[in-house]
C-alpha cells in the first residue's frame, strides 16, 4: 500500500516514518522547501529520540519519501491522511484554515477512490466539512471516504506510542474504508492492539475527551498537592495509594508547575468552545483549566515568599522544554516563570539539553548556560522546572557551593526534602514541604 502525509510537524513525520517502519510505501507532504531539503538529508526539524535513525533507515531503503507537491502524494496513494496544524485562535477554537486548504488542493488531484483521514486534532464535525470542502472542488464524479485517527502520541515516546498503542481508533462510515484502515494497521494485531472502530464524530471526540481528561488528573494532583503543604501530607504517598487504586491508576498523578505543550491546554479551551457552541456544561474541564493558570500563579509566588523583593535577584532555571525528551515550549511552565521573573526585575540564566535554541526565539536577552553547573553559579535561587534525567543526580555538594544563597525549588520533586535539608538547601517542593 502506498499512503500520502500531508504535513510533516511532528504528528506527520512520526506518523509517515512509522508506517514505513512497517514496510508501507509513505510520501509525505510539506510546503516548506528548506525542511523537505533537510528531511532528504535525515536532518528533522524537532527533538524526538530515535527519530532521526528511523527517517534515515527508510528514506535509503525507499519506503519514505519527502516532497513539497501535494499532487505526489495525492497521484500514487490509496490513504491520505491530513496531518497540518489546527492552532488555536484568541477565542479558543481550532483554526481550521490550513485543514480546508490541504482538502481543497487534494480534491484537485483526485481522478480515482482514497480515504481521507484527519490525523491532526480536529473539533467534532469537522469530517463533514472536509467531506464539503472536497466536493466542492473535485473536478469530476470521483468517489472517495472521509476517515477520522486520531493520534495519542506523547512527546519523548512517540516512536514507541505508535509502535505499541495502547489502541487504535478509526473512525469511518464505509466499510470498504474501514477495511482498508484495518489492514494499514495490520502489523498491531500480530500485538493484539485493541481497535475502537466508530462513526467520524466519536472518533473526533475522542482525542478531546482523552486530553481533557488526563489535564483534569494533573490539575487535581496539584490541588490536592497545594493541600498536602497545608495539612502535612506527602502527596507522594497519597498518589501512590490513590494511584493502587485500579479504577484510578497511578499516571499523571505527579504534581508540578502545571501541564503546558501542544495538546492539553489547546485541546481542553476547544472542548469547552464545542461545549459552549451547543448549550452544554462541561464544568471539571473548566475547573482543570482554572486550576492550571493558578498552578503556574501559585509556583511564582512561592520565590516571591522566600526571596522577597525580586529586583536584582539572581533565578537560575533548570529545564526549558514542557517535559524531559521533547525540545516543545509551547505553552511551557517555564515560559510564565521566565516571564514573571523578568517583569518583577530577576536576571535569569537558564539551561536545557535540547530547547535553549526556541527559548532563546521568545526570551533573546536571558542568559543561556552551558549546564546545569553553570546555571546554578551565583544565583539566590535555582528552579528545577523540567525533570530531564541529567538533572535527578546532580551533584548537590558543587552547585550549593556556587549559589549565592541555597535556595532550591524543585517543582518537579525529583530530590528527597529530608537530604536536601540536611546539605543545607533551603528546599521547596510540590506537596511535601511539611515532612521534615
Amino acid at each position: 500500500m502506498h499512503i500520502g502525509i500531508i504535513g510533516t510537524g511532528y504528528v506527520g513525520l512520526v506518523t509517515g516514518a512509522c508506517f514505513s517502519e512497517f514496510g508501507v510505501s509513505v510520501t509525505c507532504v510539506d510546503r516548506d522547501e528548506r525542511k523537505v531539503k533537510a528531511l532528504k538529508k535525515g536532518e528533522i526539524p524537532f527533538y524526538e529520540p530515535g527519530l532521526e535513525e528511523l527517517v534515515k533507515r527508510n528514506a535509503a531503503e525507499g519506503r519514505l519519501n519527502f516532497s513539497t507537491k501535494v499532487k505526489d502524494a495525492v497521484e500514487s496513494s490509496l490513504v491520505i491522511f491530513i496531518a497540518v496544524g489546527t492552532p488555536p485562535r484568541g477565542d479558543g477554537t481550532a483554526d481550521l484554515s490550513y485543514v480546508k486548504e490541504v482538502s481543497e488542493e487534494i480534491a484537485r488531484y483526485m481522478d480515482d477512490y482514497k480515504i481521507i483521514v484527519t490525523k491532526s486534532t480536529v473539533p467534532v464535525g469537522t469530517g463533514k466539512k472536509i467531506r464539503a470542502w472536497i466536493k466542492e472542488k473535485l473536478k469530476g464524479d470521483v468517489d472517495f471516504d472521509i476517515a477520522s485517527n486520531p493520534e495519542f502520541l506523547r512527546e519523548g515516546s512517540a516512536i514507541g506510542d505508535f509502535m505499541r498503542p495502547d489502541r487504535v481508533v478509526i473512525g469511518a462510515e464505509s466499510p470498504q474504508a474501514i477495511a482498508i484502515m484495518r489492514d494499514l494497521y495490520r502489523p498491531l494485531y500480530l500485538i493484539e492492539t485493541p481497535f475502537v472502530i466508530t462513526n467520524i464524530e466519536t472518533a473526533e471526540l475522542i482525542k478531546y475527551s482523552s486530553n481533557s481528561f488526563l489535564a483534569v488528573k494533573i490539575s487535581f494532583i496539584n490541588e490536592i498537592a497545594n493541600l498536602c503543604d497545608l495539612v502535612g501530607a506527602d502527596v507522594h504517598v497519597v498518589a501512590k495509594a490513590m494511584g493502587l487504586d485500579k479504577r484510578i491508576g497511578p499516571k499523571f498523578l505527579h504534581p508540578g508547575p502545571g501541564y503546558g505543550g501542544s495538546c492539553f491546554p489547546k485541546d481542553t479551551l476547544a472542548l469547552l468552545h464545542l461545549a459552549k457552541e451547543k448549550d452544554a456544561e462541561l464544568g471539571v474541564v473548566e475547573a482543570a483549566v482554572k486550576a492550571n493558570e493558578k498552578q503556574r500563579g501559585l509556583m511564582f509566588n512561592r520565590l516571591k515568599e522566600v526571596l522577597g523583593d525580586m529586583n536584582g535577584k539572581r533565578i537560575g532555571i533548570l529545564g526549558l522544554s514542557f517535559k524531559p525528551n521533547t525540545n516543545d515550549i509551547r505553552e511551557a511552565p517555564s515560559l510564565y516563570m521566565i516571564e514573571s521573573l523578568l517583569n518583577d526585575g530577576a536576571k535569569v540564566q537558564a539551561f536545557d539539553p535540547v530547547a535553549t535554541a526556541d527559548m532563546k526565539a521568545v526570551f533573546p536577552k536571558i542568559s543561556y548556560k552551558k549546564d546545569a553547573y553553570e546555571t546554578a553559579k551565583g544565583t539566590d535561587a535555582l528552579v528545577l522546572m523540567t525533570e530531564w534525567n541529567q538533572f535527578r543526580n546532580l551533584d548537590l555538594g558543587r552547585i550549593k557551593s556556587s549559589m549565592k544563597s541555597p535556595n532550591f525549588f524543585d517543582l518537579r520533586n525529583v530530590y528527597a526534602p529530608d537530604r536536601m535539608r540536611e546539605l543545607g538547601f533551603n528546599y521547596h517542593c510540590v506537596g511535601r514541604n511539611s515532612i521534615k
